[in-house]
């Protein structure tokens, strides 16, 4: 006899309906998957016949053929283990067919009929709701999950034989809701503050500037200065984060199986890699393509600690990242494209030993070994990076003090109105904050004064500010220019915009 029942699969953050069916015919017992299984959807079948049999239900002797369709399309993981199940049961007529067309369901089986946990159930919840099901049934883990999509039953199983109950209407089980804005609202939280961080008031003002305008920062110090603190706080300060970036921002998270029992990702995603990440790992890669470090930091922000220390290959590669906030992969099996909307943050120390212009220790770099371990930075990376800020080592006196700085709630408050002048500038175009404007954007909101133009022109020339200096400062200073609510970018934005390229100078 033939059954067919609904599942899903993932392609890149998006998930496609796989309809699954199984044949069960007289002959030598036997099971075979076809459709492109992947190893974990192949071993299936050992787990689908012990679930099936620990539940208590027979498994029927008989030669079984499951397709996953379309057939062309590989299938992994361990999802198909429930309605591959199921499927069994419907096909031989313990299970009526008619509530099959209804729902999609996933989940992985254990060898006592445990429903285990999955990956990409909002995804996928998403699909289902565009195909136009009734609904879905998912691991009573993932319920909460997948039941942020709207408009569907999203129902939890926690065992083999609730999904049967549900489905031969033995036990209603009523769906999961959760109130999204609610949801949204309860975990946009942060744990950690800038205000955490004593001293340092010329790098939390950088820090804002490059919140305010999206700009990537890089923060040269030496060791102890506190640059790693000042970065895990500079999601506190970015722009309050939108429903619809929540939910783009679970998607990926939820592909990777990084969910660890969320529900929803309501506040800017920090992701800090190891400087002995592969360029897969930073951007995603594998047979199946997975999202890579770029990606889990999408709408959020990744933090490269030491610099110097990642392989040159693996730092070239985020170039283009960088440059379309997104990733491509591609493989034989075709093109997977991840969104990668990101801040960029870097740290390094100065030189080798890293005290070079520490009043307290003495450099033992010679000139050669400092200008060697710079050089390992490319300059196309540098052209993407806008603010170079120096990070002193902090004096006793600023750690000792009582007097608590500004909070990141008051400098988030100033970032949005910061981002809201810029969503107005440039309404109705790709471009939503100053750093991604245009040379064309440039020219027309970055216009100088006589004073603004003999201030830049004395710079490059005294300073030694090299050619990609020129537009980072004209698009830092308009961020400044927005953040103290004026039309004009005036000298003293300019001035403060030129401190901002410490790499940069001579």
């Amino acid at each position: 006899m033939l059954a067919t029942i609904l599942s899903g699969a993932l392609v890149g953050i998006d998930g496609l309906l796989v309809e699954v069916e199984i044949d069960t015919a007289f002959g030598l017992p036997h099971f075979t998957t076809v459709g492109l299984p992947e190893g974990a959807v192949r071993e299936s079948k050992d787990r689908v016949r012990s679930a099936i049999k620990n539940s208590g239900y027979e498994f029927p002797p008989r030669k079984i053929t499951v397709n996953l369709a379309p057939a062309d399309l590989k299938k992994e993981g361990s999802a198909y283990d429930l309605p591959i199940a199921l499927g069994i049961l419907a096909a031989e007529g313990v299970l009526p067919k008619e509530r099959l067309a209804e729902y999609a369901l996933l989940g992985e089986l254990s060898l006592d009929g445990r429903v285990k946990p999955i990956q990409g159930a909002l995804p996928l919840a998403a699909m289902v709701r565009e195909k136009g099901l009734k609904g879905l049934i998912v691991p009573l883990e993932n319920a909460a999950e997948a039941a942020v999509v709207e408009g569907i039953d999203v129902i939890g199983a926690s065992t083999l034989s609730e999904a049967f109950a549900l489905l031969n209407d033995e036990r209603p089980v009523p769906p999961t809701r959760v109130d999204l804005h609610s949801l949204f609202s309860s975990h946009s939280r942060y744990e950690v503050d800038l205000n955490d961080v004593k001293g340092q008031e010329h790098v939390k003002r950088a820090l804002e500037v490059a919140a305010a305008g999206g700009h990537n920062v890089l923060l040269v110090g030496p060791p102890g200065a506190g640059k790693t603190m000042l970065a895990r706080r500079l999601p506190t300060i970015l722009p309050d984060m939108t429903l619809a970036e929540a939910i783009e921002a679970t998607k990926v998270h939820s592909v990777a199986g990084l969910m660890d029992g969320q529900a929803l990702i309501a506040t800017r995603p920090f992701r800090a890699p190891h400087h002995t990440i592969s360029d897969a790992g930073l951007i995603g890669g594998g047979a199946v393509p997975k999202p890579g470090e770029v990606s889990l930091a999408h709408h959020g922000v990744l933090f490269l600690d030491e610099l110097p220390e990642f392989r040159k290959n693996v730092l070239e590669v985020l170039r283009q990242p960088l440059e379309d906030s997104k990733v491509t992969i591609s493989r034989a099996i075709g093109s997977i494209t991840y969104p990668a909307s990101i801040m960029l943050i870097c740290a390094m120390n100065p030189c080798l030993c890293g005290f070079l212009g520490d009043t307290q220790h003495e450099c033992t770099c010679a000139p050669q070994q400092v200008q060697r371990y710079r050089a390992k930075i490319s300059g196309p990376l540098l052209d993407r990076i806008d603010i170079q800020i120096e990070v002193p080592a902090v004096k006793y006196k600023e750690l000792s003090q009582s007097t608590a700085s500004e909070d990141s709630a008051a400098i988030r408050t100033r970032v949005n109105q910061a981002r809201d002048e810029q969503l107005k500038r440039f309404s109705g175009r790709a471009t939503f904050c100053n750093a991604q404007m245009s040379s064309r954007d440039i020219r027309k909101f970055c216009q100088l004064d006589a004073g603004g133009e003999k201030l830049l022109e004395n710079a490059m020339l005294r300073l030694g500010l090299s050619a990609r200096a020129y537009t980072r400062i004209l698009k830092v200073a308009r961020t400044i220019a927005d953040l103290n609510g004026e039309e004009r970018i005036r000298s003293p934005h300019l001035a403060e915009a030129i401190q901002y390229r410490a790499l940069d100078r001579k």
